[in-house]
C-alpha cells in the first residue's frame, strides 16, 4: 500500500542533498562566463554559498534526528524515526501517529503545529 507522504526528515535531506547540485550547477554555469570576472566570481560565490547552506542543513537534520522518537512500523516491521505527533514511515511511507486521539482520522500534517 503507498501513500503519498513522506517522512519529514528525508524531506529535509532532499531539500540539503538538491543545495548541493544547485551549488554545483551555478558554480558550473560560472566557468561559462569566464570572459567577465565580475560575473563568473559572484556565480561561484553563491554556488559556494548554497553548498555551506546545504551543509547547515545536514547539521540541523542530524541535531533534529537526535531528538526523534525511534518507532516500528506496523506495515513493514522497520525502526523509524517520528518527528512531531504525526509523520511517515521513512521506508514505506505509511501514516504514523503516536496520539490515541488521531487514531483513524484522516493524516494531515496540520497535526503537527501549535494550536
Amino acid at each position: 500500500m503507498s501513500f503519498k507522504y513522506s517522512s519529514k526528515i528525508n524531506k529535509l535531506r532532499t531539500i540539503a542533498l538538491a543545495l548541493v547540485f544547485i551549488g554545483i550547477f551555478i558554480m558550473y554555469g560560472g566557468l561559462f562566463l569566464q570572459a567577465s570576472p565580475l560575473f563568473m566570481t559572484l556565480l561561484m560565490i553563491i554556488g559556494f554559498l548554497c553548498i555551506i547552506l546545504s551543509t547547515v542543513v545536514y547539521f540541523w537534520v542530524g541535531m533534529i534526528s537526535t531528538k526523534t522518537v525511534q518507532v516500528v512500523c506496523p506495515s513493514c516491521g522497520k525502526k523509524t524515526k517520528m518527528l512531531g505527533r504525526v509523520d511517515a514511515c521513512m521506508y514505506c511511507n505509511e501514516p504514523l501517529t503516536l496520539d490515541k486521539q488521531l487514531e483513524g482520522k484522516e493524516f494531515d500534517l496540520k497535526y503537527n503545529r501549535e494550536l
